[in-house]
């Protein structure tokens, strides 16, 4: 069996890739459709020193690259005594970004799969989750200056597993994926894998379901302005809002807590994280870094004339951007 999924991202065959690569299945899965596809990327692989092996896959994945004339980006993490799988996520994401920055990448490419899409709602639903929350694993993802690609999430482990046999790809398979003392292993173990295995079928059809759901839960706003990092949302259902914020600030590199959430849910006008600015009024949402400023007394008269909420103005002044023009595009 051979997936056939790449053909779909239009967007790997004519912009600048680069696949977050790890020696595992998934990411070798990924690596050789891509060469099959001729689609140009270079690939990235973190060392966390933490198995014997760690070595022989980053060698791997260097040969691989000289093998195919592609570049290998390597960083070592240092060594997290606390919360590992958050703390590693951190900086493997913060080295992916900064070779995004260096190298002008416009895609990033992950492997996540079928299995991990199960593995991630069942984690959510545990813990206290929507639809739009448990079905965060999105083929298509717009982040800050990229855009973040799953193409494997239509396909299981074991069909990848079995496209490498049949064609003879190497890979490594990683021990600690079976450490019970990581909860994501723990859920790959017990609940993901056993249930793909028996109705992984039916898991495609509901997933393809839930994202039609997804985009109609979605439909109640829609950006209307969008200018560096100033966000005007139209509102058209207040019960959307706290959604509306979290997914903008999510492609903004910014990912809300439950207690920030709620406090959303709750005020029209708040600061996130000491960083970014939120305000809600007359149905329009309005989303920028909070920053002050000593603001001209014609520029406060503009913005209140224009019904500017206060916390963005600092943003617009500094921006240069017009409150007029905000308020003439948005309210009319």
């Amino acid at each position: 069996m051979k997936p056939e999924l790449l053909t779909t991202h239009c967007s790997l065959l004519t912009k600048k890739n680069l696949l977050a690569f790890s020696s595992g299945i998934d990411s070798s899965a990924l690596f050789f459709l891509l060469i099959e596809n001729n689609i140009k990327f270079d690939i990235a692989i973190v060392d966390y020193g933490l198995r014997k092996q760690s070595n022989e896959e980053i060698q791997h994945a260097k040969a691989l690259a000289r093998q195919y004339n592609l570049t290998c980006h390597t960083a070592t993490a240092p060594k997290f005594t606390s919360h590992f799988e958050q703390q590693a996520r951190a900086f493997r994401y913060a080295f992916f970004e900064s070779l995004i920055r260096e190298y002008h990448y416009d895609n990033l490419l992950t492997a996540h799969q079928l299995n991990d899409r199960l593995e991630w709602m069942l984690m959510r639903l545990a813990k206290g989750a929507g639809v739009v929350e448990m079905t965060g694993l999105e083929a298509v993802t717009q982040k800050k200056g990229y855009t973040l690609l799953r193409p494997l999430l239509d396909y299981s482990k074991d069909e990848l597993l079995a496209y490498l046999n049949v064609n003879k790809h190497p890979y490594f398979v990683d021990e600690s994926n079976s450490d019970e003392r990581y909860e994501r292993n723990a859920f790959r173990k017990h609940f993901s894998d056993p249930i793909i295995a028996k109705y992984k079928e039916g898991i495609k059809r509901s997933f393809d379901y839930l994202e039609t759901d997804r985009e109609q839960l979605l439909s109640g706003y829609e950006t209307m302005y969008h200018e560096k990092e100033l966000y005007v949302l139209r509102i058209y259902d207040s019960k959307v809002k706290t959604r509306a914020v979290d997914r903008t600030l999510k492609r903004l590199g910014y990912l809300l807590s439950a207690a920030q959430r709620q406090e959303i849910a709750t005020s029209d006008s708040l600061v996130i994280g000491r960083t970014w600015a939120v305000a809600y009024q007359e149905k329009v949402l309005y989303i920028a870094p909070y920053l002050t400023a000593d603001m001209p007394k014609d520029f406060k008269e503009q913005c209140r004339i224009n019904k500017i909420p206060s916390k963005i103005r600092p943003y617009l002044f500094k921006a240069k951007i017009d409150p007029e023009t905000i308020r003439q595009l948005h309210h009319p």
